[in-house]
């Protein structure tokens, strides 16, 4: 009987009869794997937006950069070369923090505006490791800098890693359940909480600026092990899903080759077919502009298959826009301020 059982049971598997009700464990499975990219892209949001709040929080020590750790023959023993203007009632830098804000958005505004038109090209994971890469970077630039350009390179390594990273992991949220772009969100709010929080806290606590910079060096490589070690291939998230969509998820994330990587799939449109998609982006792109927490809920409601990575990517350059703005405003109106007495 056991055989006959079993014969039954793999003719009706073989002619697609779905007679035997599935077993638990594919449940628990998929169970599982969301609550492993729900976490996985909570830490990626977070992660991917930590140095640029950093950078941004770290602003007054990189433009007043005398460290009295270091090397002490790049350190003045007497005043600052450039002394604030004593004659007016705000505490003036010689330069800007909005200096520090532009390195920290200008080259993220640049990669998005480039990003739709040919990053898809390059996979995933390379991807990645750039961004982490950077963001290291960045903190151990700017910690051992001696000099405000050579900060400021650091933080422009910090906005490189948050745009790349930005615009791979939203065109990446394409590919799974629409939740995980609210779980990102989430992350990415986090970060401005608990960048600043923790930078704010160890300088309070007694570390100087450069060995808290340091200390952060942890959080590129939680962000490649949240990609890496942490996210599930996109195929298993959709078992009821379109069959079309389903098969264009079937290749791993961590491959490096391209051709193997459907996941760009938006390689596929014309010039012609990228503008008008982009023209229709323009009613979100605006208010955007303005309202940066309106990005997150704009991309659920884009038109949901084709289109779909290559929008996520080209809306989110709006937030960019309005800080970029925000910051060449603020040059000028620091040196007007400064000036009043």
């Amino acid at each position: 009987m056991g055989g006959c059982a079993g014969s039954r049971r793999r003719l009706s598997d073989s002619e697609g009869e779905e007679t035997v009700p599935e077993p638990r464990l594919p449940l628990l499975d998929h169970q599982g794997a969301h609550w492993k990219n729900a976490v996985g892209f909570w830490l990626l949001g977070l992660c991917n937006n930590f140095s640029y709040v950093v950078m941004l929080s770290a602003a007054h020590d990189i433009l007043s950069h005398e460290r009295t750790s270091g090397n002490q023959s790049h350190v003045d023993p007497g005043p600052a070369p450039i002394p604030h203007n004593s004659s007016s009632r705000f505490d003036c830098n010689s330069v800007s923090t909005a200096a520090v804000l532009l390195a920290d958005i200008l080259p993220t505004l640049v990669i998005k505006l480039l990003a739709p038109l040919g990053l898809h090209l390059l996979p995933y994971s390379p991807r990645v490791l750039v961004s982490g890469i950077c963001a290291a970077g960045s903190f151990v630039l700017v910690a051992f800098s001696h000099s405000v350009g050579t900060s400021l390179c650091g933080v422009v390594l910090a906005s490189i890693s948050s745009g790349l990273g930005e615009v791979t992991f939203l065109s990446l949220t394409a590919f799974y359940p629409r939740a995980v772009i609210s779980w990102w969100s989430s992350g990415t709010g986090g970060a401005g909480l608990l960048g600043a929080l923790s930078y704010l806290g160890l300088t309070q606590a007694g570390l100087s600026p450069q060995q808290t910079l340091l200390s952060m060096l942890g959080i590129p490589a939680l962000l490649l092990a949240s990609y890496f070690l942490l996210l599930t291939s996109p195929e298993a998230q959709d078992p009821g899903g379109e069959e079309e969509a389903e098969s264009s998820a079937r290749q791993p994330l961590i491959r490096t080759e391209a051709p193997e990587l459907k996941p760009g799939s938006s390689s596929s449109l014309s010039l012609r077919e990228r503008w008008t998609v982009f023209k229709g982006l323009l009613w979100y792109i605006v208010p955007l502009v303005v309202v940066y927490f309106a990005e997150y809920f704009i991309n659920q409601g884009l038109t949901s298959d084709e289109h779909r990575e290559f929008a996520m990517a080209a809306t989110c350059i709006s937030d960019t826009l309005g800080i970029s703005l925000s910051g060449l405003l603020a040059l000028p109106l620091h040196d007007f301020l400064c000036q009043l007495s």
